[in-house]
């Protein structure tokens, strides 16, 4: 190669790293909507090639119809809890009251336990004040949860007319031989829909365990602390602990200690089990993922994509370990 071709060369490799970077810093607001897309597509992928290569159908027509079924199946349920919940915690932001008559139960407790005075004037006001930004958040998490619907929709349609061109170009210009290729896809497609399908059934599995508890022990309004114990899975180790431990406290506060304790109890035996049970039956079935790589994919992923870290920080996790597996196979051990 003369000298002139690699300056061709390694021109074009440094427009194009430049390119992707700003493309990428533009792209992320919309990016849990592009891989909300790819997601839906790896799932509904083998209904089309059914329907487009074994029954004929037209492929344009067919992706409108699959679209129907990801609003139906998907977006709909998704798009009434979220409605749900930010409705809930409006209601709070507009009227504070019963949530600060919440908090001075609390407060009363931790008085009368340790002397500290929770409720200052200081304590209040800081509340008070951060409530205003709480409705703001909400509303701006409305419109980027209804925006990056609309890119899922828009994307997705693409996917799926030209799905065989764009994963046949993307086979292309993997950077492995032809075995490693099938190593690499594989391992994305089993980790994509294990995730894709395995943490929203934990989730309802678990928050379906959560609400019985939160009724049978006396919690107001269950179904909300259910549905939020259904978000709270995805986080790593604490998970539903993170809304049932203080509805314990608050039991407890409020002199309701045996439904306090025996919901902490419920909590320890029944949700916790309940989520190593399923967990261990959905490795098993899909993607036998090593648990340290779910949790510090989960962690890495949140910070990265948002919600959909929950899929691809798993993802990205497992890919690095098969690549470096793939290039000490390779070009060590050799």
């Amino acid at each position: 190669m003369s000298m002139k071709e690699q300056y061709w060369k390694y021109s074009l490799i440094v427009i194009i790293l430049l390119l992707g970077v700003l493309i990428f810093l533009k792209i992320t607001p919309f990016l849990g909507g592009i891989l909300g897309a790819l997601t839906v597509y790896i799932l509904l992928r083998p209904q089309m090639i059914w329907l487009t290569d074994r029954k004929r159908m037209k492929r344009s027509f067919m992706a409108i119809l699959l679209l129907c079924e990801t609003v139906l199946i998907f977006l709909i349920p998704l798009s009434c809890v979220v409605w749900m919940m930010i409705s809930k915690l409006q209601a709070i932001n507009l009227d504070p009251k019963n949530l600060m008559d919440g908090i001075e139960h609390v407060a009363d407790w931790i008085r009368l336990k340790t002397g500290y005075e929770l409720l200052s004037k200081g304590n209040v006001n800081t509340i008070v004040a951060t409530l205003p930004r709480v409705g703001q958040m909400l509303m701006e998490g409305i419109t980027n949860f209804a925006i990056n619907v609309l890119v899922l929709l828009f994307v997705l349609y693409f996917m799926l007319i030209g799905g065989k061109k764009m994963e046949k170009y993307i086979n292309g210009i993997l950077p492995f031989n032809r075995e490693n290729k099938k190593d690499v896809l594989r391992e994305f497609h089993m980790v994509v829909r294990s995730n894709a399908i395995g943490v929203p059934l934990l989730a309802i599995i678990q928050g379906i365990a959560a609400f019985l508890g939160y009724y049978l022990f006396g919690v107001f309004g269950a179904f909300f602390w259910g549905v939020l114990s259904c978000f709270a899975t995805i986080i790593p180790i604490i998970g539903t602990g993170l809304v049932w431990i203080p509805l314990v406290l608050y039991l407890g506060a409020t002199g309701h200690w045996g439904n306090g304790i025996g919901l902490a109890v419920y909590a320890l035996v029944v949700i916790g089990n309940v989520d190593n049970l399923v967990r261990g039956l959905l490795q098993k079935k899909m993607a036998d993922t090593h648990p340290l790589i779910t949790i510090f994919g989960v962690v890495i992923g949140l910070s990265l994509f948002g919600f959909m870290g929950v899929i691809f920080g798993p993802l990205m996790l497992a890919l690095f370990i098969l690549c470096v597996e793939i290039f000490r196979e390779d070009y060590l051990d050799s």
